[in-house]
């Protein structure tokens, strides 16, 4: 019997599920880009809205991100 990562990595295809699960655990927005949508990327929030930004990240002397500016392009369908 394998572990709990052997069975998550036997499908590739639910990753950003867990990293969707956890920003909203957080109350924070999950950000997922798609080919088609040229370039922007897609933002969700805990309640389902779903919208179109462009994306900044912030990040210190070390490089790491410690804040992420987006801004809206427009509201997708969804909830």
């Amino acid at each position: 019997m394998g572990s709990v990562l052997d069975d998550l990595l036997k499908n590739m295809k639910n990753i950003h599920e867990l990293g969707r699960q956890r920003a909203f655990e957080l109350g924070n927005p999950f950000y997922l880009q798609f080919a088609e949508d040229g370039g922007y990327w897609r933002k969700e929030l805990p309640t389902g809205e779903m919208f179109l930004v462009t994306l900044e990240i912030i990040y210190d002397e070390a490089g790491r991100p410690i804040e992420v500016k987006d801004a809206i392009i427009k509201k997708l369908d969804g909830k």
